[in-house]
């Protein structure tokens, strides 16, 4: 069975830092591209970060660059998102996504959100 699970969520104040755990299991967790999402109440999701298989070159939303960091550990099958410099405006429920660079849609897995909320 696969299973996405978020952890690190929680309540901040602006300025301050979390750190995002999403932890998988029931798939090849290395052959997949790993990305964070996020949305906030009234919004659609938007992607914050991904990063790819052999995890180099990740990708940031142009509002979070320089403030956050994705990463991940396939040998704990675990990706990560360090938020630093929060801003109110980040406050959202936060999902872990994974996709198969091969198969696209057809092998992709959503995890079930962490709540961040940053207090001004």
């Amino acid at each position: 069975q696969v299973q996405l699970v978020e952890s690190g969520g929680g309540l901040v104040q602006s300025g301050g830092s979390l750190r995002l755990s999403c932890a998988a299991s029931g798939f090849t967790f290395s052959r997949y591209t790993l990305s964070w999402y996020r949305q906030a109440p009234g919004k659609e999701r938007a992607l914050v970060a991904t990063i790819t298989t052999a995890g180099g070159s990740p990708n940031y939303a142009d509002s979070v660059k320089g403030r956050f960091t994705i990463s991940r550990d396939n040998a704990k099958n675990t990706v990560y998102l360090e938020m630093n410099s929060l801003k109110p405006e980040d406050t959202a429920v936060y999902y872990c996504n994974a996709v198969s660079p091969r198969l696209g849609w057809r092998s992709e897995y959503w995890g079930q959100g962490t709540q961040v909320t940053v207090s001004s």
